[in-house]
């Protein structure tokens, strides 16, 4: 049986988009994976619509993140516009990312 990236090689003209690292200032970086900050709470690796990879920062590090409150949820998510999240490299797209039903967040 063949595993994902085996089907995705063989039948999809789009497996260049599907990459899952790349180098971001000389160092290898995993690609659309939103780990802990170092200027803000989180941090993700993203490419622009140049092709360029470059670094998100999103999440104020004083606050907590209480999207499992269905009100508080739902008040976020309508601030924020996460109907309509925008690009993946913006912040808002991550934010919206992160405030979404069920969603695991480690910090």
């Amino acid at each position: 049986m063949k595993g994902f990236k085996e089907f995705i090689e063989e039948d999809c003209s789009c497996y260049g988009e599907i990459e899952e690292s790349a180098e971001y200032q000389g160092r290898k970086v995993k690609l659309n994976k939103p780990t802990a900050g170092d200027v803000k709470k989180f941090k993700v690796y993203v490419k622009n619509d140049k092709g360029n990879v470059v670094k998100v920062n999103f999440g104020d590090p004083d606050m907590e993140i209480k999207r499992d409150d269905p009100e508080r949820r739902k008040s976020f998510r309508a601030r924020h516009n996460c109907d309509n999240p925008g690009p993946k490299w913006k912040a808002r797209y991550w934010s919206c990312y992160q405030w979404r039903a069920g969603a695991k967040v480690n910090n």
